[in-house]
């Protein structure tokens, strides 16, 4: 109900409109049940032969009423739907606010394409709940009320018999309805969400599975998904559909019920029967209002299960977010007090009591073999993991009180995946500073030996690319952002010895000054390094200068030995 909560404070937003859609709404409901109602009139009036200028009285305001009717609803319709399209605009940017900061992490939780059904359909879902749950209610109870109003003057039972339907439909229907809708959960939603996940990867994977014979297979967990959707979709439906047919079949026996008890009162004489066709008619227009009332229930929990299913992505990821900014005038340091981490729903610990040291403009190595926890050491110095227990400090600051947009700011990053945008080569350098030169770009590109065009078209993803290519272009990209701290993780494993070589003898020069932390499984050239940190299972196992750890003929000492032993 928070997260509904939240749609609600977007909705009131749009006041004007709300109001406008209210006003033209009960104008329109309004003004059909004075057309019916003086039509009915009109027919019992006719057949006692008034005098004609009687009849033109009346004919003038069915005429009055029925262009009143139209212009209400075009405008309830024209108000309701621009408020829809505005909240809904409203609705996209304020979770896109929300999810942004987390954006590195959320992939780790969630499939890409469970996402894409949480924030394309559920925020689609949404649109309903203003447009079918919010004012309908408030237009069914403004109409009704003038309506058994003007009822009474004619009859207080029939009035009372309209107040028991309007109870009726629009109250213990729904409200029943509403306990059914809420038992069949999140079927619908999940089952949209596995449709959405399996078609992801089926169009990801279809090169894998058609490698490894595995296509039949996953087309058929994709139709079954379907179908699942399907059958649930169905069911869903039919729910709608039932509440819609029982308050029809309500609202029907209420006019019978109008009928009987009207000719009861007449045949009375309590009862003038010139009124009786006219609340006969009254009792059948005035419930086609409550016809939104009977799917209700259903957008309601629709509305509820989409709002909680949209907003729990950025919910389970909410946290305080820091304030303090890094200083930019100086290269910032590390350092890691008994730090662990593991990933969510994941019970292996991923880094282990983890306490380091890395001082302002030093140049830092991580070393260890794959699943050791060196990437994620990484990843939070980028603030995209927290810390499980521990502290991370920065400058002396805990990471929780940076500002993670100052760190992203402040870091030429390069990570083993980098992604490039569709384009040219030109455009994605220029992520960095749309007013760089092309001599400057150039620049860049012979500092990491990439012969290429600047004009060169760019792939999605850099899929046109080689993997060194992709590489050496990330590696430009970060050469040209120049900031004092340099986080670099497997930057050169695609590229040949010599190039890598060329490479470093740049990124050196450059940041002679700046703080910079290596992540490699090559070995080599690591005596430039001013400490050297060697992880293995989540742990440091040991750290310190190139000549240190070869003198000391430890677990550094013996992957250096094998990886001779490999390359002789």
């Amino acid at each position: 109900m928070r997260d509904l909560q939240e749609v609600i404070r977007l909705v009131v937003l749009e006041k004007k409109d709300i109001v406008l859609s209210v006003v033209f709404g009960f104008l329109a409901g309004i003004s059909a049940v004075g057309l019916f109602a003086s039509s009915g009139y009109l027919i019992s009036k006719a057949a006692l032969m008034p005098p004609l200028y009687a009849l033109t009285v009346l004919i003038a305001f069915l005429k009055l009423f029925g262009f009143a009717r139209a212009l209400g609803r075009y405008a309830e319709r024209y108000f309701s739907h621009r408020a829809t399209f505005t909240i809904l605009s409203n609705l996209r940017l304020a979770f896109y606010k929300k999810l942004e900061p987390h954006a590195p992490r959320i992939f780790q939780k969630y499939r890409s394409g469970d996402l894409l059904a949480r924030i394309v359909g559920d925020v689609e879902s949404l649109q309903n709940f203003f447009l079918r749950v919010y004012y309908p209610p408030v237009v069914v109870v403004i109409i009704f009320l003038g309506t058994i109003v003007f009822t009474s003057i004619f009859s207080i039972s029939i009035a009372v018999v309209l107040l028991l339907g309007l109870a009726l439909t629009g109250l213990f229907i729904p409200a029943w309805y509403a306990v059914k809708q809420r038992k069949l959960g999140n079927q619908v939603r999940e089952a949209r969400g596995s449709l959405s996940t399996d078609a992801t990867e089926f169009l990801y994977g279809f090169r894998d599975l058609k490698i490894y014979q595995q296509l039949k297979q996953k087309e058929k967990e994709l139709e079954q998904s379907s179908e699942n959707y399907l059958r649930e979709q169905e069911r869903d439906g039919m729910q709608m559909l039932a509440s819609h047919s029982w308050n029809t079949f309500v609202t029907l026996v209420v006019s019978w019920g109008v009928l009987a008890l009207g000719a009861f009162l007449t045949a009375k004489g309590d009862l003038n029967g010139l009124f009786l066709a006219m609340l006969v008619m009254i009792s059948l227009t005035v419930f086609e209002n409550v016809t939104p009332m009977a799917v209700l229930p259903g957008h309601l929990e629709d509305s509820k299960r989409a709002s909680t299913r949209l907003f729990s992505v950025v919910d389970e990821e909410h946290k305080e977010q820091g304030v303090q900014l890094i200083d930019t005038n100086k290269a910032p340091s590390f350092r890691w007090d008994h730090v662990n981490y593991r990933f969510p729903n994941d019970k292996r610990m991923v880094l282990k009591d983890v306490s380091l040291s890395i001082p302002s403009g030093s140049k830092t190595a991580v070393v260890g073999a794959s699943g050791s926890g060196k990437s994620t050491l990484l990843q939070m110095m980028l603030k995209f993991q927290s810390s499980e227990s521990g502290d991370l400090l920065i400058n002396g600051e805990s990471i929780d009180w940076i500002d993670e947009e100052s760190i992203w700011e402040n870091s030429n990053v390069v990570l083993q995946e980098n992604h490039f945008f569709y384009g040219t080569v030109r455009d994605n350098l220029l992520l960095v500073n749309d007013d760089l030169s092309d001599k400057t770009l150039k620049d860049a590109l012979t500092k990491v030996a990439l012969d290429i065009d600047l004009d060169h078209p760019v792939f999605e993803k850099g899929e046109n690319l080689s993997g060194g290519e992709r590489q050496r272009l990330a590696f430009a990209r970060a050469l040209l952002k120049g900031k004092p701290l340099w986080l670099l993780d497997e930057p050169t494993s695609s590229v040949d010895a010599l190039t890598e070589k060329k490479m470093y003898d740049h990124l050196f020069n450059q940041a002679e000054r700046d703080t910079l932390v290596l992540i490699s499984h090559r070995l080599t050239g690591l005596d430039q390094m001013d400490q050297i940190v060697v992880m293995d299972h989540g742990e440091v196992v040991e750290s310190g200068t190139y000549e240190e750890l070869i003198q000391r003929q430890g677990y550094f000492y013996q992957m250096k030995e094998i990886e001779k032993s490999i390359l002789l």
